[in-house]
């Protein structure tokens, strides 16, 4: 009985550790030309919409480009992404900060007037289980 419990706690440690980071990619599509690249930014729903902790970026592609976040753990996040023409590492923004460049967001959170409301761009991201989302860039 005694050889088990070793075993046990060797099982518990291997489960615990058995979800860990992954690469998550990200098909955005929309994309109207193969200027710049296109950036994402994954946020946890406290850093939404200000400084997120993982990004990625990959030469835009017209069409859909696939943008790699890698070492992202399991967790509840919200992503958004832009088309960075002029590669400035910024959205750019017109009269009344409307973007000039194309954005979106993870669940293809509407954009109204305003930035979407995180509750419409929160996703669960569990590892190897979720190896893709998708959202639309939207120009303006």
């Amino acid at each position: 009985m005694a050889s088990i419990v070793p075993a046990l706690s060797l099982l518990s440690l291997f489960a615990s550790t058995a979800v860990s980071a992954a690469d998550l990619d990200v098909a955005v599509s929309g994309v109207r030309n193969d200027k710049g690249v296109v950036h994402v930014d994954v946020c946890t729903p406290e850093t939404f919409l200000k400084d997120c902790a993982w990004h990625g970026e990959a030469p835009a592609r017209q069409g859909t480009t696939i943008v790699t976040i890698r070492n992202l753990p399991p967790g509840h996040y919200a992503a958004q992404g832009f088309h960075d023409e002029n590669r400035n590492g910024k959205a750019d923004q017109g009269f009344l900060g409307i973007p000039k460049e194309g954005v979106g967001f993870s669940n293809d959170a509407p954009i109204r007037l305003a930035p979407p409301r995180l509750k419409d761009a929160l996703f669960d991201y569990t590892g190897a289980a979720t190896p893709r989302i998708t959202f639309k860039l939207r120009y303006f």
